[in-house]
């Protein structure tokens, strides 16, 4: 398609930069994802891309871009997700906003989680613009990666007919992610009774129960890493995580209720239900016991743990990135690409340790690199001869 004219890396990331997407799981902070979504079909379109854009039910805002250029089976999808994590502009030294070019780095909200490799995609697009397409590409943008994962969630087969290998632009500093950990975030709301505290058998202390429930956790974790290791990742055991707790109104009265919130991290070949279930058989009777009643939750549905199967992708991110496979234990939307029949890996610019942090960047000397990668992975899987095994 001669004549077609890919816009500016910079300029793409700045417009990404520019619009506001956040998303969580707080609705004072939530934000759609649309103008994100639109402006990215308005580049792709041009370039020869099938366009649909999907909104997320019960989500009034989302949508999920499905991008698609070429035809047949077999084919490659680049995805990522356009929301941010929540922030807060005080503790900024320039505006997040604002793509700001400063000791050979992108500075902004979701300038390395992970709004630039759209950008990076477009970009190396340039060369196979004029080129026959033996196999499908596929470009996902995704809603609510951050908070409830909606939009990967919400991906059906039909969404990426014709697919067989999939790339995930999480930051990964260039080398490919074979296997993570799972997460789930749980509510544990202990109720009891309240009373005056000069007599405690006028009610039954939600504290005093939480103090339970903390041992049991603590006791579980410990536990837990008895039970199941992984050498491959570099916290090799599961983790548990208590992370915040909520109760009481006043020292003189008993307190009625507490509200203790945490997350568990499992490996790969684990289950998440069975973890839930086993934390609530231990805990309900002992809380029983001291006249207190318990709900166990879940803030939204627990993300599996991943591994990639098969080596056909893994084998060639390998060659074109010259670094062996990894493991990390952030989560990310694999296992939702990898159920629907994927080959999977996670590779993309930038370092976890600069996403969700106030001045996240992306170092200016990863980019081409990623453009090559894309390149050499569009080459392989889109515009090579069909032969067998690849």
């Amino acid at each position: 398609m001669p004549g077609l004219i890919v816009p500016d890396l910079k300029t793409m990331v700045s417009e990404l930069i520019r619009l506001p997407s956040v998303s969580s799981t707080l609705p004072q902070f939530d934000q759609s994802n649309l103008e994100v979504i639109h402006t990215l079909a308005n580049w792709l379109e041009p370039l020869g891309f099938a366009i649909r854009i999907l909104p997320i039910a019960g989500r009034p805002g989302k949508a999920n871009l499905i991008a698609t250029r070429g035809s047949g089976r077999d084919g490659l999808v680049l995805s990522g997700h356009t929301d941010t994590v929540p922030l807060d502009a005080n503790l900024w030294s320039s505006e997040p906003f604002t793509l700001t070019e400063k000791n050979d780095r992108w500075y902004g909200l979701g300038s390395c989680d992970m709004k630039s490799f759209f950008a990076l995609i477009i970009t190396a697009l340039e060369p196979f613009l004029d080129k026959h397409f033996n196999r499908p590409l596929t470009i996902i943008a995704t809603a609510d990666e951050e908070s409830s994962m909606s939009g990967a969630r919400a991906l059906t087969a039909a969404d990426v007919c014709g697919a067989r290998y999939a790339v995930i632009g999480e930051p990964t500093e260039l080398q490919p992610v074979y296997k993570h950990k799972g997460i789930m975030m749980l509510s544990l709301n202990i109720q009891g009774a309240s009373g005056h505290s000069s007599n405690p058998a006028l009610g039954a202390n939600a504290i005093d129960g939480s103090a339970i429930a903390i041992e049991q956790l603590l006791k579980f974790r410990q536990e837990l890493g008895e039970r199941y290791q992984d050498p491959g990742f570099t916290v090799q055991t599961p983790t548990l995580n208590l992370g915040c707790i909520h109760g009481g109104d006043n020292p003189n009265r008993i307190c009625d209720h507490v509200d203790l919130a945490f997350d568990v991290r499992v490996l790969p070949g684990m289950d998440n239900t069975n973890i839930m279930d086993e934390i609530e058989t231990r805990l309900t009777p002992l809380l029983a016991d001291q006249g207190l009643s318990m709900r166990l939750g879940l803030f939204h549905e627990p993300l599996p743990p991943f591994q990639t199967e098969g080596d056909v992708l893994l084998k060639a991110t390998s060659e074109l990135t010259g670094c062996e496979p990894k493991t990390v234990a952030f989560a990310t939307e694999a296992p939702f690409l990898a159920r629907l029949g994927m080959e999977t890996v996670v590779l993309g610019p930038g370092s976890i340790d600069q996403a969700h942090q106030p001045n996240e960047f992306v170092e200016l000397r990863q980019l081409q690199p990623t453009v090559v990668i894309l390149r050499g992975l569009i080459a392989r899987h889109c515009c090579a001869e069909l032969t067998p095994g690849t």
